[in-house]
């Protein structure tokens, strides 16, 4: 499989410490969910946009095989939950996916074929529960 990128950043310690991209893009704090009086980010919320800016594009190349001219808005909810298998935790996340321009047959399909071709989804496939909910609006 031939490369087509390679992102790279570097995290130190762990949920409160700090994650930076190479090229210093991203440069910031990490801090549990919830803390007061502190500022920052967390894997989750990372993952999050990371997964609705990916999910957007494959959306919209399915639109544009398809000839289709659509306006989309992704809101990836990235939940932590309890692992009750190992005593760890686990993460889930649902999609949803609001799409103008099309009927609401229109707009799950294209979710689900997104779905289907997105990079983070296809990560995720088989470890970790997705929903996709699509609307047309």
């Amino acid at each position: 499989m031939a490369i087509k990128f390679t992102s790279h950043a570097t995290a130190v310690g762990g949920r409160e410490g700090h994650v930076k991209s190479d090229d210093g893009i991203i440069d910031l704090n990490l801090v549990q969910p919830g803390t007061k009086g502190e500022t920052g980010t967390n894997p989750e919320q990372l993952f999050a946009a990371g997964y609705a800016a990916c999910y957007d594009g494959a959306l919209r190349h399915m639109a544009k095989e398809d000839k289709k001219e659509i306006d989309s808005t992704i809101t990836a909810d990235v939940s932590l939950m309890d692992d009750e298998a190992d005593g760890g935790f686990q993460i889930g996340v649902k999609l949803n996916v609001e799409i103008k321009g099309v009927t609401q047959e229109e707009a799950e399909d294209l979710a689900k074929r997104a779905h289907g071709f997105c990079p983070y989804s296809k990560a995720t496939r088989g470890n970790i529960g997705v929903e996709v909910v699509a609307k047309a609006v």
